[in-house]
């Protein structure tokens, strides 16, 4: 898999499978939030990219993804809430 918006490789750790699986996210789906989601800066290199699905029931769909010199998804979590953040 390759992201055109970070321009990189993309991986999926064994952990965000299993997530995917329970919490009923495609691969379509997250491909999709990786290319078009908002972006939050975690640190440097640790972002969080979430969008709302109206198709949905639970909140926004957020994956949590470390980006070097491939991008490696951790994560994907739904019913994700925004949290403003701190100076």
């Amino acid at each position: 898999m390759f992201s055109q918006r970070f321009q990189k490789s993309i991986r999926l750790t064994n952990h965000v499978r299993a997530r995917m699986d329970k919490r009923d996210v495609s691969l379509e789906m997250l491909l999709d939030l990786i290319e078009t989601g908002d972006v939050r800066h975690k640190s440097e290199f640790e972002l969080w990219i979430y969008k709302q699905y109206p198709e949905r029931a639970d909140n926004m769909v957020c994956t949590a993804v470390v980006v070097g010199q491939v991008a490696v998804v951790k994560t994907v979590m739904v019913d994700w809430t925004l949290e403003e953040q701190k100076p």
